[in-house]
């Protein structure tokens, strides 16, 4: 009788292994729904990016276009670009705050119990409030375009000024993660980060061109990131320069993300 041998079965790694990076993407994705389904359910918290950058175009195109550009309407087709990056970065802020008051609440520590990913809840939370970016952009568009605000170069290059925006408006809502996650206090988050967002919004040339401001106001304006966002925006909206803004504000962008997500993510995971 002749034993017959069987042949060991190859080795296998765990099933979870080469899942990982698919299971954090799915738990983030699910998360960043319930980051929806509470937007849904809470419409006032839009009220900020809906009727902010209404007032603002207002304010600004019938109190100053006259004097700036002459007319209103010249003038509204020179601020609306600056507008939609400066309500998109305001509208970053508010993850932060956000975070910061379900940490308090203890949804987070709820969130550990759960069989998911550990960051899934902080990467959900951010993919899902990119949602008051766009109600923002499509609100600030249409209100403009009942003024009489036109893309120049064409519906496809204005939502691509749109597309930048939204990007750089993500990366930079990474700082108002980390800021949530290491300040105490919601309150305290919303005030360090409208301190911040000011001198980057205002110190720019969003009202007046540069050549009009003073010297020392012009040298920190040309170093201000958000100054080649907003040109641009404008470029690809109005026409003008697009290759060196659009190229400085994606070099940005990948560096405020290189920077800020580690350091919140780390910070997160401190806290939690």
């Amino acid at each position: 009788m002749t034993a017959t041998l069987t042949p060991p079965a190859p080795a296998v790694a765990p099933a979870t292994a080469p899942r990982r990076p698919f299971r954090l993407i799915r738990h983030s994705l699910a998360l960043a729904a319930r980051s929806l389904t509470k937007t849904r359910r809470t419409p006032e918290q839009l009220l900020d990016v809906t009727l902010q950058p209404v007032i603002f175009v207002v304010i600004f195109v019938y109190l100053l276009g006259g004097a700036v550009a002459g007319s209103q309407h010249a003038y509204l087709q020179f601020l609306l670009p600056a507008i939609m990056v400066q309500t998109a970065m305001f509208a970053s802020t508010a993850i932060g705050v956000n975070l910061n008051s379900d940490i308090k609440k203890g949804v987070f520590d709820r969130f550990r119990s759960l069989p998911i990913a550990r960051s899934a809840p902080l990467i959900g939370a951010v993919v899902g409030d990119v949602i008051r970016f766009v109600v923002a952009m499509v609100v600030l568009i249409g209100f403009g375009s009942a003024l009489g605000f036109r893309f120049g170069n064409g519906l496809l290059l204005g939502l691509a000024a749109c597309l930048l925006v939204l990007v750089f408006s993500f990366c930079l809502s990474w700082t108002s993660v980390l800021i949530g996650m290491l300040v105490r206090e919601p309150g305290a988050v919303q005030g360090i980060s409208f301190l911040i967002m000011f001198p980057l919004t205002f110190g720019t040339n969003m009202m007046v061109p540069t050549d009009t401001l003073p010297g020392w106001l012009q040298a920190w304006v040309k170093l201000n990131p958000v100054t080649d966002v907003m040109a641009a925006a404008r470029g690809l909206m109005l026409g003008g320069p697009i290759a060196a803004p659009v190229t400085s504000t994606l070099l940005w962008s990948a560096a405020i993300l290189a920077v800020f997500a580690p350091l919140a993510v780390r910070a997160y995971r401190r806290r939690t």
